[in-house]
């Protein structure tokens, strides 16, 4: 079968690292990058306790074109296994069923969980972490049975979304209602994050928001405020026009569109009832602000903004995918007692009296019709124009991009 893969080579990666600053499509060049089209065996099912899966619809995530673009800290090396197939957002079709698997049949549509945790990998006795059900901060990401990764999208014996089937264990199996079609289930994995930083840092009523950035994920946490019936101030701060109009359209009070010439920055502080004071030079100070900011880009830029639109004793939430940033100003942290955050995929949470994993979370808001997430897919490819899908996702501007998929 024919999968997208990234498979770490030094020669490849300098040149790309290089030259790609020039010419951006170098990065995904099909023999002069990282990232390769090939044929590949059908990933095996590790133990009996694992399922394959046929993939219906593959997401492709900001950070699969961090990824790609080669901006993810070497700090993560270790938790990959190479080469992987990309994609951990998917929806499919169980294919094949270990025979310790009994809770499912060939043909349920289904989404996955993707995280690689203590369960996953085979140990009996689960960490601190997954004890207490936060999966995404499991300390066995390199051992058991499968290499080394993350998440499915990570490891080399898993298989990923950017190809055709790929295995996953019975825990991380989700079985999707009928009421829940494709389209909504490809988007329920990074819905999950955004509803996952919200339920961990929930917005009391009376509070103000700033989001941060209006792709699939600050789009999704305006969605997961609305859909929990959270009545707080939601202001937005985007890009683009037609971010704007997702943004009003998933629950946003205000949007505020982003400005080279920096008026963006009077216009947010006026409403979140915030002073602007001048420093005696560089950028301006802001005096109040929101009670949570989610910073949803993870950019010099959007970093700044959030640390400086908190008020204080605020909290900020990350949820961009920062990685080595030189130039952020943290005197706001400092001067106005900020918490700040991070977030990082999801694990569980309280939902209705239950603690449930959050994806079954989503699933449950989407059944029960408090949310739509379908209006974000814009764009759908064939695996192999991969080159014009990545294109695509990475030039939002052009043609209203939003969430670009692999239809398989």
């Amino acid at each position: 079968m024919k999968s997208l893969q990234f498979d770490y080579s030094i020669p490849r990666y300098v040149f790309s690292k290089v030259v790609g600053k020039w010419k951006p499509s170098l990065y995904w060049h099909p023999r002069l990058s990282c990232l390769r089209l090939r044929e590949v065996e059908e990933p095996k099912l590790p133990t009996s306790d694992w399922v394959k899966v046929d993939v219906t619809y593959g997401g492709i995530c900001g950070s699969d074109i961090n990824l790609i673009f080669l901006n993810d800290s070497p700090a993560t090396s270790p938790y990959a296994s190479f080469p992987f197939t990309i994609g951990h957002e998917i929806v499919g079709k169980v294919s094949e069923i270990g025979s310790n698997v009994s809770h499912l049949k060939k043909g349920d549509r289904v989404v996955i969980d993707p995280i690689l945790s203590c369960m996953s990998r085979g140990f009996s006795t689960p960490c601190k972490a997954c004890e207490r059900g936060e999966y995404s901060l499991c300390s066995h990401m390199t051992e058991g049975d499968v290499s080394p990764g993350l998440l499915i999208g990570a490891c080399k014996d898993t298989g990923g979304s950017w190809g055709p089937s790929l295995v996953a264990h019975k825990t991380q199996i989700l079985p999707l209602p009928d009421e829940v079609d494709d389209l909504n289930g490809v988007l329920i994995e990074p819905f999950s994050c955004a509803l996952h930083a919200v339920l961990k840092n929930r917005p009391k009523p009376q509070d103000r928001i700033l989001v941060i950035g209006a792709g699939v994920i600050g789009i999704s946490v305006i969605a997961a405020i609305r859909a929990l019936n959270i009545s707080c101030h939601i202001t937005a701060l985007v890009k683009h026009p037609f971010q704007g109009e997702l943004a009003h359209t998933f629950g946003a009070d205000e949007v505020i569109y982003l400005t080279r010439n920096g008026t963006y920055i009077d216009e947010t502080a006026n409403t979140l009832n915030a002073k602007v004071l001048k420093p005696i030079y560089g950028a301006p100070v802001i005096e109040g602000g929101a009670d949570i900011v989610y910073e949803c880009v993870g950019k010099k830029q959007s970093i700044n903004d959030a640390l400086r639109f908190t008020q204080s004793g605020g909290k900020v939430v990350l949820l961009g995918l920062a990685s080595i940033i030189d130039g952020i100003d943290w005197t706001a942290v400092w001067l106005n007692e900020l918490e700040v955050k991070g977030s990082f995929a999801y694990s569980t949470g309280e939902f209705e009296g239950k603690t449930m994993r959050t994806l079954e979370i989503a699933i449950e808001l989407i059944r029960q019709k408090k949310v739509d997430l379908s209006p974000m897919i814009s764009h759908r490819f064939p695996l192999e124009k991969y080159e014009e899908a990545i294109n695509t996702a990475t030039n939002k501007s052009r043609g209203s991009v939003m969430k670009v998929v692999f239809e398989h």
